[in-house]
């Protein structure tokens, strides 16, 4: 009876290691935390009607990067500098405190950190960051008031929420994570070699996660398939349109994979088929097939994205319209056709001979081709225009200067020859992590930095942003051309502990103090988002343009009303919103909106899914079961609801937009001067902004007006 009703949970499944005690400690801590401020403030109503049932593809983009943002914090950036401290300190034989102990982790503890980080960073980091982006941006790009389907965007949000909070299951039940790399190699995934839960963590916060993306890259392309402004062609869309529309295009193609592909290892644990085992007929390879055809589109699915935000901000930053922007469309799908079609580039040691080597070596080494023409139209661009060294175009030149690195190493380890000597080492690792942070992740920062004025309604911080940037690109070079280095001297990747008289640890110790500087950058880029809330005032965006942008998006108020635009915008050129801007913008019509209604029912899909997977983790099958019904019916109730639109009035719309534009003006009266893009000068420095906390904190301590900032 016990085994029924709880599975395999018995009591040393609670936290009983230093991490996971800590690791338990730190979230219960947060959730209280979280707790107390939403009852003193009054908020729960607040939150669950404005932000948590929303449907709303702003807001829920908005919680897209808070949830990515907190996970690149608290897990995948705190893992990454864990293993950078513990290589620093794993060369044995090495007298004095460096290397003494072979380290402060043990191996496995080591192996489940580096499979974590792995899949957080993609997963849970990236893909967040990105469907961030698409949410928030591409509806006002193409002039739509929201997605195709409202519901289908707030429920892949929650699933990826549920990835989330299973990812992290492991600090409170099991004591460990998977050990087996962020793919989960086969035989390793298996039971006989992974006998504990953490494989099913890890199967389960991948799996609900992915279901969520799947759903999330259909809608968007049903959105911009069906949803464009009068007479926006396709060929009339945005870059950052373009490049979103062939991203979720190769997520519909490659994620159902990665879902069958995930099942056949849960049959194998959990039902004991033999899919990816070396007996009765199983085949290990067969899932390196499958899994990497997944995961190197993957890698094209986050950069395209952030192809698309590099060619808006070249653009607008050089004051020119984008050179050859057909070359530019054609470079995006070049890359999403060829990136189908060079997964086994990742194996080609497995042995399937030198015919089949060849045709992904010379695949691999022609998909460059299109992401060379990308980068001749972001220099035509540039050429000759009055270039504007704002944060975002500095993110792009890092991105230039760091993703030619990783590129170049990519033709290296395209020919199969080099590739037997490469792989499996810190040279790959080093060419992986200048693709994703210089391409995903700087396009993300740059992203953000360019369209914060209209998510928030004011621009960042300019001076401190730059600082930011700067801590980024140090760090970065301090920790991956010297892994570079070392992986050319024979380092391979999941290494724990090495041999001193191999002469790595001074590159270990430089990737480590490297890491501590990125951290530092991270932390520049939060004081750079507080420094901007303290001085708001002044960097308001009262135009809604603050950058003389060109597209649709820069029509809307910042931060833009809930239904995007009072009147659909007629398109009749690529630059939509810079024709308007030379021709006039006209007085707007006011007409009645239709809008959908929020709705609860994705969080609670989302949560009998999570009780689902926590149920076949641990063996609980009722609650397994119970859960897929819940699934079901929740469904069903939603499809039966006729009552998911309401209508909002001309007469309330003109309304809300004289409230709106009232205000804009009073604030424009209360902080005349230059417009918010012109007086990055100043802008708030570090020893202000200390000197602004300080005064505040001491306030606190004494009790006294703690809000003065506001005053600014």
């Amino acid at each position: 009876m016990k085994e029924f009703l709880i599975g395999k949970l018995t009591l040393e499944s609670l936290p009983h290691e230093w991490f996971t005690i800590g690791g338990s400690a730190f979230f219960g801590l947060l959730t209280v935390a979280l707790i107390v401020l939403l009852t003193v403030t009054k908020r729960w109503k607040w939150l669950w009607k404005e932000w948590l049932t929303s449907v709303d593809p702003k807001k829920i983009g908005i919680m897209y990067f808070i949830v990515a943002g907190f996970m690149l914090i608290a897990r995948g950036g705190l893992e990454a500098l864990m293993m950078w401290l513990q290589q620093a300190l794993g060369a044995s034989d090495m007298p004095g405190a460096l290397g003494a102990a072979h380290g402060y982790l043990s191996a496995d503890h080591f192996q489940q950190i580096f499979t974590a980080h792995g899949n957080i960073m993609v997963f849970f980091v990236a893909m967040g960051f990105i469907f961030g982006l698409i949410n928030y941006i591409v509806p006002l790009q193409i002039g739509a008031r929201d997605l195709a389907s409202p519901f289908l965007n707030t429920l892949g949000f929650w699933l990826y929420v549920a990835g989330v909070v299973m990812v992290n299951m492991f600090f409170f039940f099991g004591g460990q994570y998977a050990a087996t790399g962020w793919l989960a190699v086969a035989p390793l995934s298996g039971t006989q070699f992974s006998p504990g839960v953490g494989m099913d963590y890890w199967i389960w916060s991948l799996q609900i996660s992915g279901i969520g993306t799947t759903l999330g890259a259909i809608n968007f392309i049903m959105t911009i398939l069906k949803m464009r402004a009068p007479g926006m062609t396709l060929w009339k869309m945005p870059a950052f349109t373009w490049g979103s529309l062939c991203s979720m295009i190769m997520a519909v193609t490659v994620f159902p994979l990665l879902t069958a592909t995930i099942f056949l290892i849960f049959f194998d644990r959990y039902f004991g088929t033999h899919f990816f085992t070396t007996t009765l007929g199983g085949d290990p390879m067969m899932y390196t097939n499958l899994i990497w055809m997944w995961g190197h589109p993957e890698v094209y699915i986050l950069v395209l994205p952030a192809y698309g935000v590099f060619s808006e901000i070249v653009s607008t930053f050089s004051r020119k319209r984008l050179a050859s922007p057909i070359s530019n469309i054609i470079g995006m799908i070049g890359v999403a056709l060829f990136a189908l079609s060079v997964w086994l580039h990742h194996f080609f040691t497995m042995g399937a001979g030198a015919d089949v080597n060849a045709f992904f070596g010379v695949m691999t080494m022609i998909i460059a081709i299109p992401t060379t023409v990308l980068v001749f139209t972001w220099i035509a661009t540039m050429y000759k225009g009055r270039i504007r060294f704002t944060t975002p175009m500095l993110w792009f030149l890092g991105f230039i200067a760091v993703f030619t690195t990783g590129g170049i190493t990519g033709v290296m380890l395209a020919v199969p020859p080099a590739d037997f000597q490469f792989h499996n080492s810190l040279f790959l690792v080093a060419h992986f992590h200048s693709n994703v942070i210089g391409g995903v992740l700087f396009g993300v920062f740059a992203g953000i930095s360019y369209w914060f004025p209209k998510l928030a309604g004011f621009r960042l911080n300019e001076r401190i942003g730059k600082y930011a940037f700067w801590c980024w690109m140090i760090g970065f070079s301090l920790s991956f051309i010297p892994m570079y280095i070392v992986g050319l001297m024979g380092a391979t990747r999941r290494l724990d502990t090495y041999d001193a008289a191999t002469g790595w640890q001074p590159f270990y110790v430089l990737m480590l103090i490297g890491g501590i500087i990125i951290a530092v950058g991270v932390a520049l880029q939060l004081v750079q988002i507080i420094a901007s809330i303290i001085e708001k005032r002044r960097l308001r965006d009262v135009t809604g343009d603050p950058w003389d942008g060109r597209s649709l998006e820069w029509a809307t108020a910042s931060a833009p009303a809930p239904y995007n635009f009072t009147t659909i915008p007629r398109v009749t050129t690529r630059d939509a919103f810079w024709q308007m801007k030379q021709q006039g913008l006209a007085k707007p019509k006011y007409e009645d909106i239709l809008m959908p209604k929020n709705t609860a029912s994705g969080i609670y899909i989302s949560i009998f899914a999570f009780l689902m997977g926590f149920g076949f983790v641990w063996h609980i099958t009722w609650l397994a079961v119970v859960s897929i019904i819940g699934i079901i019916v929740c469904a069903i109730t939603r499809t039966f609801n006729e009552h998911t639109e309401m209508t909002i009035p001309a007469a309330e719309v003109e309304k809300q937009e004289a409230v709106r534009l009232k205000r804009l003006q009073d604030e424009h009266d209360s902080a005349p001067g230059k417009p918010a893009a012109a007086d990055m000068a100043d802008d708030m420095g570090l020893r202000e902004f200390i000197k602004i906390v300080a005064v505040w904190a001491w306030n606190v301590v004494r009790n006294r007006q703690w809000r003065t900032w506001q005053k600014r």
